[in-house]
């Protein structure tokens, strides 16, 4: 026969078995809860522009890395991109793929970013990007569009298409 004290023990017991699981559960669903929420690259205008520059970094002729980068640009900057390609296209009777016009031989750090802070207003941004020395510094714009942070490169215009002279096309 079990006595009072060895019952009371036993439920002690039990109850502190019980509070132990459930604050183990607690602490999975925060710990799996936190993980879940973990922002994407693009979830912060620094947060685009930092991982331009390591997608930008890595880029050296591979094709879905050249996408990962155009993925991180601004319509506009996509666009732009997007009417350079269709002009390279019709001028070599070979399709080009927008993002295959981000060429690694054209994409040089002037210095290593060392921090990277954002002034945003509205769904515009301006991401200062500082270096070790004073005169290591430049302001990249940003855009929030497709429910993420774009970098807003601004890229040349396209000159006009010149014609020859008589010429119907």
């Amino acid at each position: 026969m079990t006595t009072h004290r060895q019952r009371a023990r036993h439920s002690g017991r039990a109850a502190a078995r019980l509070r132990c699981a459930a604050a183990a559960v607690a602490l999975s669903a925060a710990l799996a809860a936190s993980g879940c929420s973990r922002r994407p690259p693009n979830g912060t205008p620094d947060g685009a522009v930092r991982e331009l520059v390591a997608r930008l970094r890595q880029l050296h002729g591979d094709p879905a890395d050249a996408k990962a980068a155009f993925e991180l640009l601004s319509r506009r900057a996509r666009d732009n991109l997007a009417a350079r390609a269709q002009r390279y296209s019709a001028a070599t009777g070979k399709a080009i793929a927008p993002e295959a016009m981000i060429t690694p031989s054209r994409f040089l750090l002037r210095f290593e970013p060392q921090r990277y802070v954002a002034q945003i207003a509205g769904a515009h941004a301006l991401v200062d990007v500082a270096g070790l020395l004073p005169g290591e510094r430049v302001q990249v714009p940003c855009v929030y569009e497709e429910a993420g942070w774009r970098v807003d490169l601004a890229l040349p215009p396209l000159p006009p298409v010149q014609k020859r002279p008589g010429s119907e096309l």
